[in-house]
């Protein structure tokens, strides 16, 4: 052995090139960079909204498209230092993982100020390169094996789904045991931790001391003192705003993957939370304790005693108007929260109450921790509490219920901004609404309340998906089962199991007389009778339903202000009412309120493509430049086709992965288990298929190799994903009663085919440059590493128009454009 293979140190020698590549260490750095990117969705929920925590992350995973960038310029002379720049590319993204984010959150970016502050946009740059770093660290880390080991491209590529599929797993079960910023420090010790597994198989000299000092290295995030990493909310948010009031405080947090609780009092000025509430009520809401979600969704507990009548104020908000038309009802509350609606149930005496809830934190909170001050409602005889998504619970239910209440099930501040806009709502679709009028009992009440905004969204919208529903499900006149009331806030929409009598009409005028709310429709209305107490200066609501239970409905729709055309599970965008043509007027008006007008979600998705295809466009095109422009690479490989091969990939796995989350959200009853479930479901699987790519390539299946083996995989996904598409629909209803772990095992089966056969293409194109030209692996890295950025957000706003079977079609397009390019 000659003096450079035994020399000291990290420096790789001509006999240390041989070693084969780190798994392991591959694999916890794609599962620490997956858990970590997971990890900022909730962070950036909680410190800003959803919509540009979405928009901010997107472009930060542009890192791995930089990564794929710097190694194509830097050529061959990161292979030779292969171990020492993997494991510095690993302690670097851990600490950086770290310290990036809480230099982020202390940018003072303020998106409400987007369009008359240019200084924000300045400021929102500089958050995208701070959260780029980890990303372009760990993409480095991923690249550099790829270009080093371009001969176990499938073993790299399987090791880092596979571990990308642990670290989508583990994230969530960290945040069941950890808050959101002991979260953050554990994912970044996994850096130093990786870099140490690479050091101890490289088989350099002294390894174990070098893996012994950077193992200690990962402690060192983990020593961050705790106020460092406190989460530092935008001033903006509801919370921050609360706490603004003289007396506020904090009395409780719980962190969970649903979201941060934060309970808080205000004893010297009282919060007076009841939505709507008629100018006439002669009692007001009692002591209230004020809970959000995330800094932002609100809900209240009510103080009440157990041996007195519930709060008088409850009979005078537009959710009581049910009550007035049935006796005794059996009730299903969608939504528990504080328990208002238990509590509005339990003053009309309902004879039985069930109420569901998604959040387990929220019912520990209303069980346990706070059930004295909530006069233990949920520990009543005839009230049952179930920690259950509200259509999984319809589904398996037996009974039948008299009233359906679900009110306002989201906040008024995110809402009104448009900042749910991106928020899938599997409440108000059109299967939704059938659902839930199945599970009435003849003569029963679906009763919906929302928000009044102006000029009016949601409830148009509603009542579009209503009437949708009530059609589909065999109505032939719809007119005759619907009502609407509205109040200075709110509005809430009936839905009956039958048709409204003579008796029903009396009730709803004597209700809406007494407290004075106006009636916006119900069968027999004149226009004359409407718009008397809130007055506007035209009733939209009259005009919409009219205009929407008459012959024109359509054409009322196209013609509307925003989006109002019903909600599906297919589009489940019920909180997207953005329409281009609004833009100007908005734009115009930016200086005089017009921010009202706006549905901020869509168009700051719209500006996320832009910005992530200039800068994907700049990335991509960038090595070619300094490289030189011709087309075809020194061995004959044609430049072009490999563009469109790693493009079509980096669109289509996104695409598949993104709308098969959604499809079982429902089955799963929870988006946030969907994610998890079916996300390591697609990675795991997806990296055992890379795995077989290997042995497809060079022996083929039976000993026949295929003379385009990505062909092969691109019709059975083809197969697959329409198969799916076919049987998902009825298949996943029928089974939805069977247990959590059960419907898991059911996913997994289902989507483990067409996973195994997606994980193949990737490092087939890969492999075959590695023999044909090596010098084009950091390209295509960066190629699909841009691809993956614009499929995320491009997925999205396809959804939002065409629907998530439009997305799967599409993606199965791109795998054809693949095959084809492979030759």
């Amino acid at each position: 052995m000659n003096a450079a293979a035994t020399k000291t140190g990290f420096g790789d020698r001509p006999q240390a090139l041989a070693h084969e590549p780190p798994l392991a260490a591959i694999a916890l750095v794609s599962a620490a960079a997956l858990g970590y990117e997971i990890l900022l969705l909730r962070l950036f929920s909680i410190i800003q909204w959803h919509h540009f925590a979405y928009m901010i992350i997107s472009l930060a995973l542009l890192g791995y498209g930089v990564s794929g960038t710097f190694l194509a310029i830097a050529g061959r002379w990161p292979r030779r230092s292969y171990t020492a720049l993997f494991a510095a590319n690993a302690v670097f993204f851990g600490f950086s993982s770290v310290g990036c984010f809480l230099l982020a959150q202390r940018v003072p970016f303020n998106p409400l100020e987007l369009l008359w502050e240019p200084r924000q946009f300045l400021y929102l740059a500089a958050i995208y390169v701070l959260l780029s770093i980890p990303f372009f660290f760990a993409a480095n880390c991923i690249g550099l094996s790829f270009y080093r080991f371009r001969g176990r491209v499938g073993r790299i590529y399987g090791s880092d789904l596979l571990g990308a599929g642990i670290g989508a797993a583990g994230v969530i079960v960290l945040l069941l045991a950890l808050s959101p910023s002991e979260a953050l420090r554990a994912l970044g010790a996994l850096g130093p931790v990786a870099a140490a597994l690479a050091v101890f198989s490289s088989g350099v000299n002294r390894r174990w001391l070098a893996a012994a000092l950077l193992a200690a290295t990962a402690a060192l995030p983990l020593l961050l003192p705790g106020p460092w990493t406190d989460l530092r909310m935008s001033p903006y948010k509801g919370l921050s705003q609360a706490l603004r009031v003289s007396g506020a405080k904090v009395v409780e947090q719980r962190f969970s993957p649903f979201g941060l609780l934060s309970v808080v009092e205000s004893r010297k000025i009282p919060f007076r939370h009841a939505p709507g509430l008629s100018l006439l009520s002669p009692a007001g809401p009692p002591d209230q304790l004020a809970v959000f979600t995330d800094g932002g969704a609100l809900t209240v507990i009510n103080r009440y005693r157990e041996n007195e009548a519930p709060p008088a104020y409850l009979d005078f908000l537009t959710s009581a108007l049910p009550y007035h038309l049935l006796r005794r009802p059996k009730v299903l509350v969608v939504g528990a929260g504080g328990g208002t609606d238990v509590l509005q149930a339990l003053y009309h005496r309902a004879e039985s109450i069930d109420a569901v809830e998604l959040n387990p934190r929220m019912a520990d909170l209303m069980r346990r921790d706070y059930a004295a001050f909530a006069g233990r409602i949920f520990d009543r005889q005839n009230v049952r509490l179930h920690v259950i998504e509200a259509r999984a619970f319809a589904a398996a239910a037996e009974d039948r219920f008299d009233l359906i209440q679900m009110a306002l099930v989201d906040a008024f501040g995110p809402s009104s901004a448009g900042l749910l806009a991106l928020n899938e709502s599997y409440l108000y679709t059109v299967e939704a609404l059938e659902r839930f009028l199945a599970r009435l009992a003849p003569g029963g009440l679906l009763a919906i309340t929302r928000w009044t905004k102006l000029p009016p969204r949601d409830g148009p919208k509603l009542l579009a998906t209503a009437i949708a529903a009530l059609r589909k499900s065999g109505v032939a006149r719809p007119e005759r089962r619907l009502a609407l009331i509205r109040s200075w806030k709110t509005s809430t929409l009936l839905v009956k199991n039958g048709e409204f009598g003579g008796d029903d009409v009396a009730a709803i005028r004597r209700f809406c007389r007494r407290r004075a709310f106006d009636i916006a429709y119900m069968p027999g209305l004149l226009a004359e009778e409407t718009n008397r107490h809130n007055r506007l200066g035209r009733d939209y609501f009259f005009e919409a339903a009219s205009a929407l239970l008459g012959a024109g409905g359509e054409d009322f729709t196209g013609r509307y202000k925003y989006d109002i055309a019903p909600a599906t599970d297919d589009r489940p965008y019920f909180f997207n009412f953005f329409k281009w043509r609004l833009l100007p007027e908005v734009f115009g008006l930016r200086g005089m309120g017009g921010l009202g007008l706006m549905e901020w979600g869509y168009p700051v998705l719209a500006a996320t493509l832009v910005q992530a295809a200039a800068a994907g466009l700049l990335l991509i095109l960038l090595p070619l430049w300094i490289g030189g422009r011709g087309g075809t690479a020194p061995s004959g490989i044609r430049r072009h086709r490999v563009l469109i091969y790693f493009l079509a990939l980096g669109l289509a796995f996104l695409f598949v992965e993104i709308a098969f989350i959604q499809k079982f959200i429902l089955f799963l009853s929870h988006p946030l288990y969907a994610a998890a479930v079916v996300l390591s479901s697609f990675l795991v699987f997806a990296g055992l298929g890379s795995l077989f790519s290997t042995r497809l390539r060079k022996r083929g299946i039976a000993g026949t190799r295929p003379g385009n083996p990505c062909l092969l995989a691109a019709a059975a996904i083809a197969a697959i994903a329409a198969g799916l598409l076919a049987v998902l629909p009825s298949l996943l209803p029928l089974l939805a009663p069977l247990p959590e772990p059960v419907k898991a095992a059911v996913t997994l089966l289902l989507i483990a085919p067409l996973a195994f056969f997606m994980g193949m293409p990737f490092p087939l194109g890969l492999a075959r440059l590695g023999e044909q030209a090596a010098e084009l692996i950091p390209w295509a890295w960066a190629i699909n590493g841009c691809a993956s950025v614009l499929a995320a957000v491009l997925a999205t706003l396809l959804a939002v128009e065409f629907g998530f079977t439009a997305v799967v079609v599409l993606a199965v397009g791109f795998y054809g454009a693949a095959a084809w390019a492979y030759f």
